[in-house]
């Protein structure tokens, strides 16, 4: 029996009673309850929505119709302003008028903004404003847009001649207005400005003003055989040569040594950044750090052969290109990792496996076949050939990221199963299983002296993890949304996460405290790498759009635009004079970026001119195959990989 058969029993009771005056009160009490109950109708209310979009069209066709100086400036503030208009109508529980003018005006924003309209998309509920993080953030912030002081005049006259008292509102609340004098054009060393973050601004600034000590790692191997090899180029100039016995005495008394010499620096980029950083006080390593790994005399050998072979690189002088081509993958390939010396290959695969091909052993049997009769040619064709590569099992899910120990004897795969396992290559054996994150891991990377190393993860973390142990040493949170890429710092003092909230960030390896946001992209962050002087990194994104920062001061040098699709890989040279891009428009392109330290050296070279900037020197096309990984040898020759998509 429902509650209005039961009110009427009791009138029909009352009434046979004769008790009429409880009747008519009873009666009285169920009207008024129903009159409450009813979803009252409030005209002003619903003319308040419909006018959130009569305003934000009026604006629109206004920035439209504004004459071609000034209409870039003015169609910026456009995307704050629709985002805002929409969660306003939500928060106010218009939750049809909201859905509707969010799909009357996404299609605007789409190109630009299509990852956030997406998340944007699911808030049905003024809760879920508050639950849902990335809109939270976006109502808590505010947006900086640089403007020049005519545009901004004309944006405010219009909206005070329309009365669009909605569209101030949201102004003045979520929008920050940067107005410079002069024409309207677009600084490159501002370009962070245009881009809406979810961090409070004066927190990040507070961030950005954090110390940073970028110099290299003092008393490094490479560094001491670096000196070595000058001094034993100094000896074979005079007729001397220096014997293996007294390199390792060298590299002995070159480790007791506390200060570092200024002229044994090797390269334009390292000659520069190492003269700049004997000014300062250099790094210290890690507090759990070991000393300097002691390595095995034949790896000794091959690194200071390589180091005397480098071939010095620079716009002219292009660096040689091996390439390896994946064919029949069935898409399952989803990642690609050469090691140092381009010996050897890893795939992650879909299946969960991880193989790992001996790039020598390949080589030597295309050798066999040539000299070989066709049958034979077959046979071989049928069987070594089938085994060219080293199968690896163990993850439960695809692997999505792999890395080769700086030595090449061990390799780290991650993997969607929330897992990290650590592979030997001599052994061909799974060692240890890391788990620590809550869902997938998309990339892992060995710090440059090979004890430590770094996971990134959907779970909006990274960590820090140590090789004898299986816990996390550091777990390293801030980031809005999935961590996609990590990449370690020369130095090893610091570690850089791209995310797919569009922000870069540095973390301190020993206290896990965030010390720089880089902000300017527009989409997330696929690709980073480190110059070999530790001053600048390189960034990429989703859109094609390569971004060189300067870590001491946490701005842009500048954009480097020329790719079509996702830069999936980026690597220096060793010396730091070029920077090699791979993207899913199947191209390698060569970027000089010697101009970078003069960039950034002074604020007058980024303010005015375009002398010194960075540009493109070569495009490398290849034959539909996307370029998953990039990697410069110890002499400089460039090892590139993907898969043939056709």
């Amino acid at each position: 029996m429902d509650d209005e058969e039961i009110n009427r029993a009791v009138l029909a009771y009352l009434n046979k009673k004769g008790f009429n005056r409880d009747e008519l009160a009873l009666e009285d009490d169920q009207n008024k309850s129903l009159s409450s109950s009813a979803p009252p109708t409030h005209p002003e209310s619903q003319r308040g929505s419909v006018k959130y979009q009569e305003e934000y069209d009026n604006l629109r066709s206004w920035a439209y119709r504004s004459l071609d100086l000034y209409k870039r400036e003015l169609l910026n503030m456009l995307y704050p302003v629709f985002i805002h208009c929409f969660m306003d109508l939500v928060a106010k529980g218009h939750t049809q008028e909201a859905r509707s003018f969010f799909n009357s005006f996404r299609e605007d924003h789409e190109m630009m903004h299509l990852r956030d309209l997406q998340k944007l998309e699911g808030v049905l509920s003024p809760s879920h404003l508050e639950d849902m993080e990335y809109a939270h953030s976006l109502r808590q912030s505010k947006m900086n847009i640089q403007i020049c002081k005519y545009s901004y005049e004309l944006l405010v006259e219009y909206l005070q001649k329309m009365k669009s008292i909605s569209i101030l509102g949201i102004i003045n609340e979520h929008i920050n207005f940067r107005v410079y004098s002069g024409q309207p054009g677009l600084k490159l060393d501002d370009i962070e400005d245009e881009i809406l973050f979810g961090n409070n601004q004066d927190a990040t600034l507070h961030i950005n003003k954090k110390e940073v000590r970028w110099g290299l790692l003092k008393d490094s191997f490479e560094e001491r055989l670096e000196k070595v090899v000058s001094d034993s180029e100094k000896s074979e100039g005079d007729g001397k040569e220096v014997d293996l016995e007294e390199t390792k005495k060298r590299l002995v008394e070159g480790g007791k040594q506390k200060k570092l010499k200024k002229d044994k620096s090797v390269g334009a980029i390292g000659k520069n950044a190492r003269s700049e950083t004997n000014s300062i006080t250099m790094p210290p390593r890690m507090i759990t750090e070991p000393a300097v790994p002691v390595m095995p005399t034949e790896v000794e050998k091959s690194i200071l052969e390589d180091l005397r072979n480098r071939v010095k690189l620079n716009s002219l002088a292009l660096p040689s290109v091996s390439f390896y081509t994946f064919i029949n993958t069935q898409n399952c390939l989803n990642c690609l990792s050469i090691s140092h010396d381009g010996s050897l290959v890893a795939g992650g695969f879909s299946d969960a496996s991880l193989k790992v091909w001996d790039m020598s052993k390949i080589g030597q049997a295309n050798m066999q076949r040539e000299h070989e009769s066709a049958a034979n040619e077959n046979a071989l064709g049928s069987g070594e050939g089938r085994k060219s590569y080293t199968l690896y099992q163990g993850h439960a899910g695809p692997v999505y990221s792999a890395t080769f120990s700086p030595l090449g004897d061990f390799i780290l795969s991650s993997s969607s199963d929330s897992t990290i396992r650590l592979w030997s290559t001599k052994l061909n054996a799974n060692l240890v299983c890391y788990k620590g994150h809550n869902y997938p891991v998309w990339d892992v990377q060995f710090s440059p002296l090979g004890n430590y190393f770094a996971s990134a993860s959907h779970d909006r973390t990274a960590r820090i993890w140590s090789m004898d142990r299986i816990q996390p040493l550091r777990i390293l949170a801030g980031h809005l949304s999935d961590v996609d890429c990590v990449q370690w710092h020369v130095n090893c003092n610091y570690i850089a996460t791209g995310s797919s909230d569009k922000t870069v960030r540095l973390w301190d390896a020993q206290s896990g405290e965030c010390v720089r946001i880089f902000i300017g992209h527009r989409s997330m962050i696929l690709s980073l790498a480190m110059s070999p002087d530790g001053r600048f990194m390189a960034s990429g994104d989703e859109d094609g759009t390569i971004m060189m920062w300067d870590i001491s001061s946490g701005r842009c040098v500048q954009p480097l635009m020329g790719h079509s699709g996702c830069v999936w890989t980026l690597a220096f040279s060793c010396e730091g004079t070029l920077l090699a891009s791979g993207s899913a428009d199947c191209t390698v392109k060569m970027w000089d970026v010697t101009a970078s330290a003069k960039v950034a050296r002074t604020e007058e070279n980024s303010k005015t001119g375009n002398s010194n900037r960075l540009r493109l020197v070569k495009t490398l096309p290849t034959r539909s195959t996307p370029v998953y990984s990039l990697q410069f040898s110890r002499r400089n020759l460039l090892f590139a990989s993907g898969v043939f998509s056709k």
